[in-house]
């Protein structure tokens, strides 16, 4: 069975999604660590500026492992 075009967006996009949550959390506990202190916007844009980065990565590596298994 194949997954889709659609489909691999939606994994790629519901991944990032988790990641992004997640990464906002860490940085609110990992970031005093380092002495950096930020509010909860400078977190959140922090994490958006990784959001297209990490959609793309996600989803032309799910599309390159397509192309891979029908050879």
């Amino acid at each position: 069975m194949t997954q889709s075009r659609m489909m691999s967006m939606i994994e790629a996009a519901t991944n990032v999604v988790v990641g992004y949550v997640l990464a906002i959390a860490t940085q609110i506990m990992v970031f005093p660590w380092f002495g950096i202190e930020t509010g909860l916007a400078e977190h959140m844009t922090i994490g958006l500026v990784f959001v297209g980065v990490s959609l793309a990565r996600g989803y032309l590596l799910r599309r390159v492992f397509e192309t891979w298994r029908r050879f």
